[in-house]
């Protein structure tokens, strides 16, 4: 009887333990869509080393996703945007490293030669419903233009975009606020066929 009852008790404790384990070995995981505390730590990290700007809202949306991709690529880690035990303990490890939390970057330090800048981006033309065909400088829309919030992007500000080339800030747009671009093309289809993607440009020349 004894030895009956120590058997299910035996069962019993190897059961908990099984269903326990993947709790506590899954650990932190940051992916897009997800909200809550463990959302605002990573990006709190990702804002501490300059790979995110703004405040940690605990909401990972295409922005974080990207700042997350960032990180990974340039610490040679698997490049899928979703944030789990790996890439958060390299996250930390680069934080012990600087030895102190370093203070967010302003516009200021993050925008200069050369410097990577992470936006979403949408691509526009002359030939859109509502559009027109001069920009908020006085030139034309087209290839080699972006509108943009001149409180992030000044305009006269010239920038590199992987895929598409230089470009200079001439335009800006009601709908555009913060780290958020549109890409002017010369025709309506090219517009359509970049859609809205969340990349990393390059500020070539701050004005």
């Amino acid at each position: 009887m004894i030895k009956s009852k120590m058997c299910v008790f035996l069962l019993t404790f190897s059961l908990v333990f099984l269903l326990t384990v993947p709790v506590f070995a899954a650990g932190i995981l940051v992916k897009d869509g997800m909200r809550g505390d463990d959302v605002k730590k990573v990006q709190s990290l990702l804002i501490e080393q300059g790979y995110l700007k703004g405040n940690a809202d605990g909401v990972c949306g295409p922005l974080t996703v990207a700042a997350i991709r960032a990180f990974q690529k340039a610490n040679s880690l698997v490049t899928d945007g979703v944030c789990g035990q790996q890439t958060y303990k390299k996250l930390q490890q680069k934080q012990t490293t600087a030895g102190t939390a370093a203070a967010p970057v302003n516009k200021e330090e993050m925008i200069h030669k050369g410097e990577a800048v992470y936006v979403s981006a949408t691509g526009y033309s002359a030939f859109d419903p509502g559009n027109g065909s001069r920009t908020a400088s006085g030139t034309s829309v087209r290839h080699g233009e972006i509108a943009v919030d001149p409180t992030f992007i000044p305009l006269g500000s010239r920038v590199y975009i992987p895929g598409y080339g230089e470009a200079i800030a001439e335009d800006i747009g009601w709908g555009i606020k913060g780290n958020a671009i549109d890409v002017a093309f010369d025709t309506h289809e090219e517009a359509l066929a970049f859609g809205r993607q969340d990349i990393e440009i390059y500020i070539l020349e701050y004005a």
